[in-house]
């Protein structure tokens, strides 16, 4: 997949005061373009965006992350992408890891590439996330592991790589508009035996990332185990 069309898709919502730093640090001699996709934002992402010469998609409406995230692959594929990488444009992730994603897509090691921010208790929770969120991560998981058969270290995380191939022959249209969108595209690419690859990125929880609160954690993490449990049961 030498000389791939890479494209770098941010699913934004009131991301104004990381937008910049996030962008700053994606490495731009690798990437063709960069789609970032504003929720009906409240704050000034759609504008600082376009100011850094990104292509901007805006939602009038709120429709969730799943529903930004379904804009940004559809887009991502009309506008001819080979690779496409979602990145949380809060900079809770660093963007320079870009490099690695696309070389392990680009040297035909996996389909699907994950950043996983759990290499170790300590670390995590030393990188500011929450207690409650790392043990809840490790438990769905635990879960979705046990489900699938796979051993990752994190189904949850935010920043990602798909080939053209991986979102063509996967459903995500039909996926929820809420944050479980995440664990329903792993389940669909395990179901179509994509192969799937972590790296490990730091954690970096401060202020202005985005972090969804407890009740909406607890929403989540339901959800999660329902996704969980009905593969389970058809495979």
């Amino acid at each position: 997949m030498f000389g791939s069309k890479v494209i770098v898709v941010l699913p934004a919502y009131n991301a104004a005061k990381t937008l910049e730093k996030t962008v700053a640090g994606i490495p731009k001699a690798l990437v063709d373009e960069i789609i970032l996709v504003d929720d009906a934002s409240k704050d000034e992402t759609s504008r600082l965006a376009k100011s850094l010469g990104l292509t901007v998609i805006t939602h009038e409406t709120n429709g969730g992350y799943g529903a930004n995230q379904k804009t940004c692959y559809h887009a991502a594929l009309e506008r001819g992408a080979d690779i496409v990488v979602m990145l949380h444009p809060d900079y809770q992730y660093d963007p320079k890891l870009i490099t690695h994603f696309i070389s392990l897509i680009q040297d035909d090691y996996f389909d699907v590439v994950l950043g996983s921010r759990i290499r170790s208790r300590r670390e995590a929770l030393e990188g500011g996330m929450p207690a409650y969120k790392y043990y809840a991560n490790r438990l769905l998981s635990l879960v979705e592991n046990l489900a699938s058969g796979y051993n990752l270290s994190e189904w949850h995380s935010g920043y990602r790589a798909y080939t053209r191939d991986v979102l063509e022959h996967i459903d995500f249209m039909h996926n929820s508009d809420d944050f479980v969108f995440d664990s329903q595209i792993l389940f669909q690419a395990i179901e179509k035996k994509y192969r799937i690859g972590e790296i490990p990125v730091p954690v970096r929880y401060f202020p202005e990332a985005s972090s969804i609160n407890f009740p909406r954690s607890m929403k989540y993490g339901v959800q999660t185990l329902g996704v969980a449990v009905r593969y389970w049961l058809t495979h």
